[in-house]
């Protein structure tokens, strides 16, 4: 009775983890995929979601410490920064193996330099969030634009090799991004700065009052999230075989969902980075299963769209800290 009565104390806290229902939900599309497919590249399937998954993984810890902040904080110049780094990164480079560790620092330069001047509209012009940074994803995907004039912009051979080697069958900017995940999870419960982001969330004025610096705290993980959108954009260009003008579109809406669909409160005050993977993977899965049935466009938007929905509402919107 005791070894029962535990059991159902274990089963109990794990249902309660926020991360698990998007992991369940990413199995669930999966295995209906391969079902469809009679077995067939159930595989390839899930390693094309690993890889894949990654580039949301990273805007989305970025992005995740930006909500867990608070109510109206959120970053939507993630597409732009990409874009602007990646551009920036790729035709400095110039294909050039020799100069991709140059690259990278630009990439990030970028990165840095739009969180400040996000934050810069956010705290000296008293402009919110929401719109201080789409404000300047207008500003910066023009400067793309006028950077790259339009032209895919190649990455240099070994960067491209890097970003998309295995190492039996997984990916190694997965393996990479798995280690990044684990280190901000640290960062996010076992620093000051991460539990100062947590505070910050749950109440700012209460925060204020008990000695965090609210401000320099914010304007850090705004200048983070923008960095770790110039690091994506540097390892998408290389993986995409380049730079375009597009290329950070999708992650607009995707940097957020994960956040959502991974567990993490949008009320602030409560992060979950294990679930961000298991968002990215379902979101992927998701798409390549409608895909795999053969549905249009539009029904796949709607069933997209429903099937997100379920999904967070199973996961009955937990606001614990896990």
């Amino acid at each position: 009775m005791a070894a029962a009565r535990t059991a159902a104390r274990l089963a109990t806290r794990l249902l309660e983890r926020p991360w698990l229902w998007a992991f369940a939900a990413a199995f669930l599309v999966w295995l209906a995929t391969i079902i469809f497919t009679k077995g067939q590249g159930g595989g390839e399937i899930l390693s094309a979601a690993l890889a894949f998954g990654t580039f949301s993984v990273i805007v989305g810890i970025g992005q995740m410490y930006v909500i867990t902040l608070g109510p109206g904080n959120v970053d939507l110049s993630i597409p732009a920064t990409m874009t602007f780094a990646g551009a920036a990164s790729m035709k400095i480079m110039a294909t050039q193996d020799s100069m991709i560790v140059v690259g990278l620092l630009i990439a990030l330069a970028c990165g840095a330099a739009i969180g400040v001047f996000n934050y810069g509209l956010i705290r000296l012009m008293r402009i919110p969030p929401i719109i201080a940074t789409l404000s300047s994803s207008f500003v910066f995907q023009s400067a793309a634009i006028a950077y790259g004039r339009g032209i895919k912009i190649k990455p240099p051979p070994s960067l491209a090799d890097f970003t998309t080697a295995r190492i039996a069958g997984f990916p190694i900017l997965a393996i990479c991004t798995v280690i990044l995940a684990l280190v901000m999870t640290v960062v996010l419960h076992k620093t000051v700065y991460g539990r100062s982001v947590i505070a910050i969330g749950q109440n700012a004025r209460a925060a204020k009052l008990s000695g965090i610096a609210v401000d320099f705290t914010r304007f850090v993980t705004y200048v983070m999230c923008a960095t770790l959108a110039g690091l994506c954009g540097f390892v998408l260009s290389g993986f995409s075989g380049g730079a375009s003008l597009n290329m950070g579109a999708e992650f607009l809406l995707a940097s957020i969902a994960v956040v959502v669909i991974g567990g993490t409160s949008v009320a602030g005050g409560f992060a979950n980075i294990p679930g961000l993977w298991g968002a990215a993977l379902f979101m992927f899965l998701l798409v390549t299963m409608l895909n795999t049935f053969g549905l249009g466009a539009g029904i796949r938007l709607v069933m997209t769209g429903l099937i997100i929905i379920t999904v967070i509402t199973v996961a009955g919107g937990k606001s614990t800290d896990r």
